[in-house]
């Protein structure tokens, strides 16, 4: 019977520096993900923000202007999120917001030094300018988007198909370049 109690005391020493020993483990381990977890944040946050330059005609529509924004690219590519900074308007009172908010981005894709811009049919259908305002909404996506070194050309569709014009006062059927003229 002695025999029996001591093998009992034995064993349940054992276990208790089994569990001491496991949980001691799983502590440091739980230590080390929380520290990835912190510092993969840290390099993921730093990764999704970027500067860019966004052009807004300038009230009295004699040229275009480069604001500074700050944009999330998480989720999203950088041409799109400098669309959507684009669509997003400014506050400022000197500048414009050109694209009519009715208007939705389908999508910004890339192929080669051309970005191709789709927007849907509410970017004809709202806006509401004449041919300078159309220019000025023309310059300020190619300007936008060539602001990126590896972006030379901006083709600009409607639910995916190329048009000639958005209302009639300049082609939009081939890629365009980027337009200097309007920076002044």
């Amino acid at each position: 019977m002695k025999m029996s109690k001591i093998i009992a005391v034995i064993m349940i020493m054992i276990m208790a520096f089994a569990v001491a020993g496991c949980d001691k483990d799983n502590n440091q381990q739980s230590n080390k993900s929380t520290n990835t977890v912190v510092e993969n944040k840290t390099e993921k946050t730093a990764e999704e923000k970027i500067k860019i330059k966004v052009y807004f005609p300038n009230s009295d529509a004699t040229k275009l202007v480069a604001v500074d924004k700050t944009v999330k690219v998480a989720g999203t590519t950088k041409y799109k999120a400098a669309m959507d900074a684009l669509m997003e308007g400014t506050d400022d009172s000197k500048l414009t917001t050109v694209i009519p908010k009715q208007a939705k981005l389908l999508g910004v894709t890339v192929n080669g030094d051309t970005a191709k811009v789709d927007f849907d049919k509410g970017l004809i259908k709202h806006f509401n300018g004449g041919s300078t305002g159309e220019e000025f909404l023309v310059g300020s996506v190619v300007n936008t988007l060539t602001e990126f070194p590896e972006i030379k050309k901006v083709q600009i569709t409607i639910d995916g198909r190329n048009v000639e014009t958005l209302k009639g006062h300049m082609d939009v059927s081939k890629p365009l370049s980027r337009m200097d003229e309007l920076l002044k």
